[in-house]
């Protein structure tokens, strides 16, 4: 073998599918978590993409440059490259000359197809491509022109149409022309596969009318098969579908609401409204942790991820784990700071009953202190600077003594950037999502009032009471105070309103479109 052999990388030729992260296939996914470097353009390739590589993966942007060359340089140099194409590599038009190129410059390469638009967009659109009528399908590439559009006039197939963005008149005309009845059943659909895509459907004597426009790029649908559009659609009829939503959260908080709302359709923004920092001085935690494993408390209150994450910080910087918790009682304010317990091993003893997550809720639970029963009667409670006396004032009343500790600081975040602000309070959300009073205070301090189109959703009365008082308008709250009930409220409260405007034979308009100036859905 020779010395350069052994120094080459590999190039992977990798599809990303027409528009959706969730469209990648596994051996993509698998492509990019090994890659030493991506050659891409950056534009044209969202982050969600990139978040499956390691962080010390090398980002090549292709967008002025001839991809080629900066794959087969980085290759040359020992890494894996990944070069990622639009929808599949086998469709794109480039991959026989790259690929070639690589074949006879002894660079070894691998193709992993991606989703094709041709499939994956009328999929999203709810328009099968052949069914027990149709068999046929033939896929035009107008982009050229120079269509011969005779040997297409055949009604018994269905014609998939690329390229057509600014000729969709053109594209008509030479169907009718060439023998397709003006009536015959056509569909566009723009930025297919994504949450802004949106499909019109009409007839080849219409459809240049109806589509004026739309954005790009855009798919023509040409054929009986249209006509399933009606029972078929089901991602344009999401609840959410389309609807940018605030997250005032943290990244690390924001992931499960996010992908929750995702799965309505939605757009989630995650803006941080607070910063979780460590104590001021660390003694006070370090004596409690020494406590919590020499028996001094009898149980240990959870009343937060964000203190969950404290005190396992704590348990690695001083080597332990979970089973530190032995003999302890440990009790969790809610779902989620369980479920933060759980993935470090640690079963709750004590929760809230029913929707009554909160330090209330945890309240009427707790067993009082009985002497006899209990050999300890102190509590540790690992907070924030800034919790309220409320747990402390009613376990004392149970006859508990308790250490507030000072686990983490929670301070204002710094403002988000200016096209955050400006959408804010310019109604370029359709609704933002309130989890706690201080996210309310915060949003408000970092960024400015949300705009009065904009759908406020809040997890309880507390928080309620908060954005009223801030002047909001509360539209949807939690049936309990828990962060996916709240995804889950808005959901219905969407699809409610949805189902409104279609009753009303109103066009489906987001709440952002019900904004002066707004442009106004199809």
């Amino acid at each position: 073998m020779s010395s350069e052999s052994k120094t080459t990388g590999t190039v992977a030729f990798v599809g990303m599918g027409p528009g959706d992260p969730g469209l990648l296939t596994l051996r993509a996914v698998a492509k990019l978590g090994r890659a030493d470097a991506v050659v891409v353009d950056r534009a044209a390739c969202r982050d969600e993409f990139l978040s499956h590589c390691r962080t010390d993966v090398e980002i090549i942007d292709a967008a002025h440059a001839e991809p080629y060359k900066l794959a087969a340089k980085a290759a040359k140099s020992g890494k894996n490259v990944v070069r990622l194409f639009p929808g599949d590599p086998g469709l794109a038009g480039e991959i026989a000359v790259e690929a070639g190129l690589c074949a006879a410059g002894g660079i070894p390469f691998e193709i992993v197809p991606g989703i094709s638009s041709v499939t994956g967009v009328p999929g999203y659109a709810g328009i099968p491509l052949t069914d027990a009528k149709t068999r046929e399908v033939r896929v035009i590439n107008v982009a050229e022109g120079g269509v011969d559009w005779e040997s297409y006039a055949t009604a018994d197939a269905t014609l998939v149409i690329l390229g057509a963005e600014g000729t969709v008149g053109e594209v008509a005309k030479g169907l009718i022309a060439a023998g397709r009845p003006d009536s015959t059943p056509a569909a566009m659909t723009s930025l297919g596969t994504t949450t802004e895509q949106e499909t019109v459907v009409s007839t080849l004597h219409r459809l240049a009318a109806d589509t004026k426009g739309m954005d790009s790029p855009a798919m023509i649908i040409v054929g009986k098969v249209v006509s399933w559009r009606d029972k078929l659609s089901w991602f344009e009829s999401k609840e959410l579908f389309g609807w940018r939503v605030l997250v005032p959260r943290t990244k690390e908080q924001a992931g499960d609401l996010s992908e929750q709302l995702r799965s309505y359709g939605a757009v989630p923004d995650e803006v941080p409204t607070i910063s979780v920092e460590p104590p001021r001085t660390p003694q006070q935690m370090d004596r409690a942790i020494k406590g919590l494993v020499t028996g001094r408390y009898e149980w240990v209150v959870f009343t937060s991820t964000n203190a969950v994450r404290a005190v396992r910080e704590k348990f690695t910087e001083y080597g332990l784990d979970a089973r530190a918790y032995a003999g302890l009682k440990v009790a969790a304010v809610g779902e989620q700071t369980a479920a933060a317990l759980i993935e470090f091993g640690v079963k709750p003893d004590l929760m809230p009953a029913g929707e009554q997550q909160s330090s209330d809720g945890l309240l009427d639970v707790w067993p009082p202190y009985d002497p006899d029963l209990d050999p300890i009667n102190r509590v540790l409670l690992p907070r924030a600077d800034i919790a309220t006396d409320t747990l402390i004032a009613g376990l004392t009343e149970l006859g508990w003594e308790c250490d507030d500790v000072t686990a983490y600081r929670t301070v204002r975040a710094a403002p988000p950037p200016e096209a955050i602000r400006v959408a804010i309070k310019g109604g370029g959300f359709d609704a933002v999502l309130f989890t706690s009073s201080s996210t309310v205070r915060n949003l408000i301090g970092i960024a400015g009032k949300p705009h009065n189109v904009t759908v406020i959703a809040v997890i309880g009365p507390q928080t309620a009471k908060t954005a009223e008082e801030y002047g909001l308008r509360v539209d949807v709250m939690a049936d309990k105070p828990s962060v996916p009930a709240l995804a889950e409220a808005l959901a219905e409260y969407g699809a409610k309103r949805r189902d409104a405007q279609i009753a009303a034979g109103e066009p489906l308009r987001k709440p952002s479109q019900m904004r002066r100036g707004a442009r106004k859905r199809r």
